[in-house]
C-alpha cells in the first residue's frame, strides 16, 4: 500500500518548515509567506500529489472550511449566478459551499439549516429572508454567523447585501412617464418578501409623485404561473391600463404568456417591465425591459462579508446596497391613445 504524502514531505522537498508548508496551502495565512515560497512549496506539493487532510486542518483551527448556502428555488434563474458569485469567493481561500434548497417551506428551511449547523459549517448565507423570520433570531442570539443574500429578514442584526431596489424603480417609472403611461399596473411578490414590500411600496411612491395612477395586485408566488394568472384576472375586469410591472421577470413573463393568450400585442397593446434582469429575459418575446441587479455582485459580496466575520470572530450589522441599472428592451413603447388595451 502506498504512503501518504504528509506535510513533512512537501517541506523536505520544498526546503522548508512544516508550519511554512501549511501557511502557504492554506489560503486564509498564505499572505504570512513570501510569494516565492508559496510557488516552491506549491510545486512540491502538485510533484508529490500531496492531498490537504481537511479534518486535520479542521481540528487545529477550529474551521470546518465549509459554507452552507440556503435558497428558496434552486429552479428561480435569478439563485444560480449568486452562488457563482459565493463560490468564485470562497473557493480560492480553501473554502467549500454546502447548498441547500428550501422550496419556500419553512419547515424544510428549518431542517437544512440544521442540517447544516450539525456540520458545523463556519457560517450561512441565507437568500431565504421573510420579513417576519421565525429562525434568524434565534440564530443570532446562538452567535451563528451569517449573512443575508437579496432579501433581508425584519430585525434580525445580521449583515444584508441586496440590490438599490428603490433606485431600480424610479427608473422604471421615469421611463414609463417619459413613453406616456399615466395608468399603470403593478404586479407585487408576496408581502413577507422583503424585496416585494421594498418595491411595491417605493412604485405606488415614485407613481403618485409622478402622475400615474397606478393600482397594485398581489401575486401569491414568484412564478410565471402567478403573473399569468393575476394578468388573466386584470383582463377579465376590462380596465384601462397601459403598462405592467412586474415585481421580478418570472411574474413578467407571465404577464407575456396572458397577453398572448389574449390576442394582445406587446408593447402596442401594453408595455411590460419587469425586475432582476434574470438570464434569458433579453430572449423572451419581446426581449424584456428590466432592472439589472448585479446577482453574482450580491453573491459575493455575501461571500467576502462572511469571510470577514469567520477571520475577525465579529458579525456586525451591516447593509450593503449594490447599484442596478435599466435595461430597455422591446416590451416596452409608447402608451397607446386608446387608453389601454382590452382583451378578445
Amino acid at each position: 500500500m502506498t504512503k501518504a504524502v504528509t506535510i513533512a514531505d512537501v517541506a523536505k522537498l520544498a526546503g522548508v518548515h512544516a508550519a511554512t508548508v501549511s501557511r502557504a496551502l492554506n489560503p486564509a495565512p498564505q499572505a504570512q509567506v513570501s510569494p516565492e515560497t508559496v510557488r516552491r512549496v506549491q510545486k512540491a506539493a502538485k510533484a508529490l500529489g500531496y492531498v490537504p487532510n481537511a479534518m486535520a486542518r479542521s481540528l487545529r483551527t477550529s474551521l470546518s472550511m465549509t459554507v452552507g448556502v440556503t435558497i428558496p428555488d434552486l429552479t428561480n434563474p435569478i439563485f444560480p449566478p449568486m452562488i457563482r458569485g459565493i463560490e468564485n469567493f470562497l473557493a480560492p481561500r480553501g473554502y467549500t459551499t454546502l447548498l441547500a434548497d428550501t422550496d419556500g417551506r419553512p419547515a424544510l428551511e428549518k431542517a437544512a439549516m440544521t442540517s447544516l449547523l450539525e456540520r458545523r459549517v463556519d457560517g450561512l448565507i441565507i437568500a431565504t429572508g421573510l420579513h417576519d423570520h421565525a429562525l434568524l433570531p434565534k440564530l443570532f442570539d446562538q452567535g451563528v454567523r451569517a449573512v443575508l443574500a437579496n432579501r433581508g429578514a425584519g430585525k434580525v442584526p445580521y449583515p444584508l447585501v441586496t440590490g438599490d431596489d428603490r433606485s431600480g424603480i424610479l427608473m422604471i417609472v421615469e421611463l414609463l412617464y417619459k413613453l406616456g403611461h399615466r395608468s399603470v399596473v403593478h404586479v407585487a411578490g408576496p408581502d413577507n418578501f422583503s424585496t416585494s414590500r421594498t418595491r411595491r411600496e417605493a412604485m405606488v411612491q415614485a407613481c403618485a409623485e409622478a402622475g400615474i395612477s397606478c393600482k397594485v395586485v398581489s401575486a401569491s408566488a414568484l412564478t410565471a404561473e402567478d403573473g399569468e394568472k393575476v394578468m388573466d384576472d386584470l383582463l377579465s375586469q376590462r380596465q384601462n391600463f397601459t403598462a405592467v410591472q412586474a415585481s421580478n421577470d418570472l411574474l413578467a413573463l407571465g404577464v407575456l404568456r396572458s397577453l398572448r393568450r389574449h390576442r394582445l400585442r406587446c408593447p402596442e397593446d401594453m408595455s411590460v417591465v419587469g425586475f432582476n434582469d434574470m438570464p434569458f429575459a433579453q430572449d423572451f418575446s419581446p426581449g424584456l425591459t428590466t432592472i439589472r441587479v448585479p446577482l453574482e455582485d450580491i453573491g459575493t459580496e455575501s461571500a467576502r462579508l462572511l469571510f470577514e466575520s469567520i477571520q475577525s470572530g465579529k458579525n456586525d450589522s451591516v447593509l450593503v446596497r449594490l447599484p442596478v441599472s435599466l435595461v430597455v428592451r422591446g416590451s416596452t413603447c409608447p402608451a397607446p391613445k386608446n387608453k389601454g388595451a382590452q382583451a378578445t
